[in-house]
Formats: C-alpha cells, sequence, structure tokens
C-alpha cells in the first residue's frame, strides 16, 4: 500500500497568508541562494488554524545545513513572533537535499508526505513512492530513542514551568506520533489530527489504553502535570512502544 500526502492543497486563511510570505522573504533575504525549497505542516496550510491556539512549523531544504546560521533565524523568529502575537509558537526544521533523496523513509517521508512546499521546487516529488511496511516504520523511527532521550533529559532538568508545559506537550506528541507508527499498516494512511491518532490507537494498539489517554490529556494541557508522574508515564509507554519495534525487527529479520 502506498502512503499518500497528508495534505494535498495548500489552504492558507487570509490571517496567516502575511505570516507565511514575511517568513519566505526574511529566510531568502536573509540566506539567499543557499535555499533550496520551504515547506509547512501542520494546521497553517491545511487551512484549521486558530490565532493564539496554533503554531507555524516550517522546513527548509538546503544544500548544506551548516550555511544556516541558527542564531540569526533564530533572531528572526524571534522578530515574527513579536510581528504576529496570534502566532503560539514557530519551529524550523532543517534538513539538505541529500537526507530527503538518500533517506526515503525518513526524510523523504517527511518532506514528501507530512510538508507541502511554500515556496521553490518541491524536492518531495523526487522521492519514490512510499510503501506501507514494517522497513519503513522501523526506518521512521531511526531516531526516535534519541529523540525521546533528549526530551526526557530537558524534561527531567528544567525549571521553568512554561518550558515544563512545553516539553511536556511535546513529549506526549511525540510518543503518539510513535505508537500510531506501529499501526500505519492497519490504518493505511498517515493521520496528523491528534484525535483521530489517539482513537487510531485505541482500535488497533495492545497498549494500556490508559496510558494513552492521559497522553493525550497532556498534550491537549499539560499546564498542571507532575512532571515525575509524566515520566513515570512516559517510560513505560516508550517500554511498550520499544518491545513491539523489536519484535517487529525481529521478525523481518527472520523472514529475510
Amino acid at each position: 500500500m502506498i502512503l499518500e500526502k497528508v495534505i494535498n492543497q495548500i489552504n492558507i486563511q487570509s490571517e496567516y497568508k502575511d505570516l507565511v510570505d514575511t517568513y519566505v522573504e526574511y529566510i531568502l533575504n536573509e540566506f539567499k541562494d543557499k535555499i533550496h525549497s520551504i515547506y509547512m505542516c501542520g494546521s497553517i496550510p491545511k487551512g484549521t488554524a486558530q490565532p493564539f491556539k496554533s503554531d507555524a512549523d516550517f522546513t527548509i531544504v538546503c544544500a548544506n545545513p551548516k550555511d544556516i546560521d541558527y542564531e540569526r533565524l533564530s533572531m528572526m523568529k524571534d522578530r515574527l513572533l513579536e510581528e504576529y502575537p496570534f502566532v503560539t509558537k514557530m519551529d524550523t526544521i532543517i534538513c539538505s537535499m541529500d537526507d530527503v533523496l538518500s533517506r526515503p523513509n525518513e526524510w523523504g517521508f517527511w518532506v514528501k508526505i507530512i510538508c507541502v512546499c511554500i515556496h521553490g521546487e518541491d524536492i518531495g516529488e523526487k522521492v519514490p513512492p512510499i510503501i506501507i511496511s514494517p522497513e519503513f516504520i522501523l526506518d521512521l523511527n531511526t531516531d526516535t530513542k534519541e529523540e525521546v532521550e533528549r526530551v526526557h533529559r530537558s524534561l527531567s532538568n528544567v525549571s521553568d514551568d512554561a518550558m515544563k508545559t512545553r516539553y511536556t506537550k511535546g513529549y506526549s506528541k511525540r510518543l503518539l506520533r510513535a505508537l500510531y507508527s506501529l499501526i500505519i499498516e492497519d490504518t493505511g494512511v498517515w493521520e496528523d489530527d491528534m484525535t483521530k491518532m489517539k482513537n487510531a490507537i485505541f482500535n488497533y494498539c495492545e497498549i494500556d489504553s490508559a496510558l494513552v489517554e492521559y497522553l493525550y490529556a497532556c498534550y491537549l494541557d499539560s499546564r498542571h502535570v507532575p512532571v515525575e508522574e509524566f515520566l513515570r508515564n512516559a517510560e513505560e509507554v516508550y517500554r511498550y512502544f520499544e518491545s513491539a519495534l523489536n519484535t517487529m525487527a525481529a521478525s523481518r529479520n527472520s523472514f529475510g
């Protein structure tokens, strides 16, 4: 089964169009010919963004990510958040053209399936069709352990309440995405709506539903969630995920 694109048509609402145009203008003025193409994912290109609730998620594809000065990028982000205060957060992911083309089940998946191109030549069109398979699921989760450990450390050490809330929400989303990846052979689509993702996990995943409900509640509102309690539940979810992934890898190897 071939995985289809999450967003088939760009439908940016009028109140967000100036933000997107200004972001592209800033990036091109600052980094000029170092940029190959720019992408978005999430609610803004889908046309479902809500002021003071929705984030702006961009991806930059370039020949060499080292050409992009992160400090200058961060300064642009802060400037844009001041100009457009109805955007709650702004994230930019940077990857190389080689990342996208040489790692189709990872970066290729991200650009081809999750994102839509808002400037430049869409390199996702050069990525071969992505076949839903155990190999795809394993490749997709190549960096999951490293990402989870990084966020776990950050949440364990942070003292600022706003950052605690942000890390808890992000950690919850990352774990729900990981669980969903285990069942994509059952659903046949990549779902980016978190409510639908949670419901699919309920239907197809054997994990304790109370843990999934807990993660989903933390994703929605983590302001008053005790960190120790959250980390304890998150660790239990990750142990389930890691065991399921290892079982999948062993099964693939036995038939390989």
